[in-house]
């Protein structure tokens, strides 16, 4: 009897050391697939999932996620192929707009000269309003397109962002003397230089500027820090936190502001984000802040 139990325990033994090692084996392959299939989804290569177990169930699991990886690839390339071209179609139509526009604003010129009667003026301002929006509509759009065609190829350099800054609200001065706005400005001492795209931040100035000469009620604070923050700060109390929240949408303006595309905070958010900066607005007491902040890089 004793000798029928003892072989009893080490066939019962046996098989749970062979349960656990096919159990070990079984993890380390899902291990093999989850790792792989990860790696797959972050890298652009047609390299498929391998897994080193011979059991059939986890080649036949390894092999239906393959199928699945294939598909989603091809998916992905169709959607970066149709992106692509309707980037390229914005930027040839937009650009394709701007010859008859120029020809519309000629003629609206040539017609100021002629003698005209009171309503007729009144249609040619109409007229001229719809066209200097509508073309101001179509450079942005331009300038957004181009900006998404060329993610990748941004120049990096030393840039000093006290200087920029001055630069870009001197080349202002004349839109924010228009809106008697006078603006304060905080600066240290000390440069703060960041790695960035010259033209690229200079944009981003002033698609800024722009944003507070059309929502501020006559303020403006500007303060650059040694951390490398930006902030621009205005009374603008014709916005509320639904709108504020949506200022860097595509397209989206609020009723307060003069002749607004909507794409010049959401140009200046991508243009942030490719430089590997951040932007944020926050609204408190009817008083808008825009924070930018691009951290110091180690080299």
């Amino acid at each position: 009897m004793t000798v029928w139990l003892w072989g009893l325990i080490g066939i019962l033994a046996s098989a749970v050391i062979g349960l656990s090692v096919k159990i070990l084996i079984l993890q380390k392959a899902a291990e093999e697939i989850a790792d792989a299939f990860a790696d797959r989804l972050q890298t652009d290569t047609n390299t498929l999932i391998d897994i080193s177990s011979r059991d059939k169930h986890m080649r036949h699991l390894a092999d239906t996620v393959n199928i699945q990886l294939r598909k989603l690839r091809a998916e992905y390339h169709r959607f970066r192929q149709g992106d692509t071209e309707l980037k390229n179609a914005v930027t040839n139509i937009s650009h394709d707009l701007r010859t008859p526009l120029t020809a519309i604003c000629g003629y609206l010129d040539l017609l100021e000269k002629e003698e005209k009667t009171e309503t007729v003026k009144r249609y040619i301002d109409i007229i001229r309003n719809r066209s200097e929006m509508l073309t101001l509509l179509t450079e942005e759009l331009f300038q957004y397109s181009v900006i998404l065609a060329k993610e990748s190829n941004m120049a990096r350099e030393p840039v000093i962002l006290n200087q920029v800054l001055e630069e870009s609200i001197a080349a202002s001065y004349t839109a924010l003397n228009e809106r008697n706005i006078i603006p304060r400005i905080q600066m240290p001492e000390e440069k703060v230089v960041r790695k960035l795209d010259h033209a690229a931040i200079s944009r981003v100035f002033s698609n800024l500027l722009n944003n507070a000469i059309k929502y501020s009620e006559g303020d403006l604070e500007i303060t650059l820090r040694e951390t490398g923050e930006i902030i621009f700060t205005n009374t603008a109390r014709g916005l509320n936190e639904v709108e504020v929240g949506k200022l860097f949408d595509r397209f989206f303006t609020v009723e307060s502001a003069r002749k607004s595309t909507g794409l010049g905070l959401t140009i200046a958010r991508h243009l942030i984000e490719q430089m590997g900066g951040s932007i944020s607005a926050e609204y408190d007491n009817g008083r808008l802040s825009i924070w930018i902040f691009f951290q110091q890089r180690k080299e």
